[in-house]
């Protein structure tokens, strides 16, 4: 009996596709990367902690991001968001490709409580308004 068949997980692709590309213009993702960039962050006192020794921290608006993100999907898990940031295309366009693990994401969420309530309190309905105008 024939069967249909994929293709072979060594196969080169001759023109791969860019993120951008493969993320549809009306998706979520895009609404969240827009709703975040506009928010000015002094305004909501988030908690950035900078040192010149050891790795630079990541963005506080690339883990914002994230945690809308995981808000709009039911996703509350750090552990769970570390591996969307890993496996899911929409939150690799999301985050340009950055994959903090589940200790960052955490942190952040403990260091930013308040200011994360605020940005919900202030702008979330507006960005929930947006994005189920898409769905």
């Amino acid at each position: 009996m024939q069967y249909i068949k994929g293709t072979d997980h060594t196969q080169a692709v001759l023109f791969p596709q860019s993120l951008d590309e493969i993320i549809d213009q009306s998706n979520e993702v895009r609404i969240i990367d827009l709703f975040v960039e506009s928010i000015d962050l002094a305004d909501f006192c988030f908690h950035v902690k900078s040192s010149a020794e050891g790795r630079p921290p990541y963005h506080p608006k690339d883990l914002l991001k994230l945690y809308v993100y995981g808000y709009l999907n039911s996703i509350r898990s750090s552990r769970a968001l570390e591996r969307e940031s890993k496996r899911n295309i929409e939150v690799m366009w999301l985050l340009q490709q950055l994959m903090p693990d589940h200790n960052t994401i955490s942190n952040f969420r403990r260091d930013n409580e308040k200011a994360i309530r605020k940005v919900f309190r202030h702008q979330g309905s507006r960005v929930i308004a947006l994005i189920n105008c898409f769905r």
